[in-house]
């Protein structure tokens, strides 16, 4: 995308989210009639309080799209053997055919080592690192939700991926580096960097898209952005306001780069809805 505009086109997450949602639930109510209900198992450690919202949110939406939902609570002191057997339980089990695991789990246990055990074909959130390789060799896996929600909003904005120059800013396991995979996989040329990268405001004014998911507010400045450029922020970050209030923020200074981009995801409401919205889809694509 090339030119300017005086003020970016938004892409509503949420509108987006509500879409992938009344497909889910068209397939699911199709999966019931046949006899074959939707159905995903969450496993979770009790104690943490943000976990058990989330979880609880988790309940409500997935029973607004037609997908059973069964939470399989631990207590606070569960070890590894705990929550591996609980795992290794759901992946034996014909009747499971969506697994994920909440977090944070007990200090000392170790997230990816408990997460490898999720069955590739029943891991909707795409953490273990076979799904990982699989995306990586193009094989039919299922893709992390918050990769694939950026992929979403990026076709929104309505950018030939092939030949295109895509920036991403941050390297992480089942972010950063998923999502580079995936717009090599569309053809597109990646330059893959982090906060750390020197002269970074040098390569993201090369960048036809570029996905900011490094975790440091504002980290993209109007400045660092090709005027046209399609940018998505995946940044979730808790600042303090001047009268000690908080707020949500992303990784790009979305006032400014808003009258430079073509088209920008907002934070709140861009990548967080369509994360969860591909969880979905994940859950049902588990189903075949």
């Amino acid at each position: 995308m090339t030119g300017a505009t005086d003020t970016a086109r938004i892409l509503d997450g949420r509108a987006l989210a509500r879409e992938v949602r009344e497909r889910v639930r068209a397939t699911a109510e199709a999966r019931r009639a046949d006899g074959a209900p939707v159905r995903l198992d969450a496993v979770i450690v009790e104690g943490d309080p943000a976990s058990g919202i989330y979880a609880r949110n988790q309940r409500r939406t997935c029973e607004e799209v037609g997908i059973e939902y069964r939470l399989h609570a631990l207590p606070s002191h569960a070890g590894f053997e705990d929550i591996a057997g609980r795992i290794l339980l759901l992946n034996a089990d014909p009747k499971v055919r969506a697994v994920m695991l909440h977090l944070p789990l007990p200090d000392g246990l170790e997230t990816e080592r408990i997460q490898s055990l999720i069955a590739v074909e029943k891991d909707v959130e795409g953490v273990n690192p076979a799904n990982i390789g699989n995306v990586v060799y193009g094989r039919r896996s299922l893709v992390p939700c918050t990769a694939l929600a950026v992929m979403e909003l990026i076709e929104a904005a309505r950018v030939e991926l092939r030949g295109a120059t895509c920036a991403v800013v941050g390297a992480s396991n089942i972010v950063g580096k998923p999502i580079a995979v995936l717009l090599m996989r569309a053809d597109a040329t990646v330059i893959s960097m982090n906060r750390w990268t020197r002269d970074l405001p040098e390569f993201t004014r090369r960048a036809d898209v570029i996905v900011a998911a490094a975790g440091v507010p504002g980290l993209i400045t109007a400045g660092m952005v090709r005027p046209g450029a399609v940018v998505i922020d995946v940044g979730v970050n808790r600042v303090t306001n001047p009268d000690g209030s908080e707020r949500t923020v992303g990784d790009v200074d979305f006032d400014a780069v808003r009258r430079v981009a073509g088209a920008i995801s907002p934070v709140p409401g861009g990548v967080g809805p369509m994360t969860v919205a591909m969880l979905l889809r994940n859950t049902v694509a588990a189903q075949a």
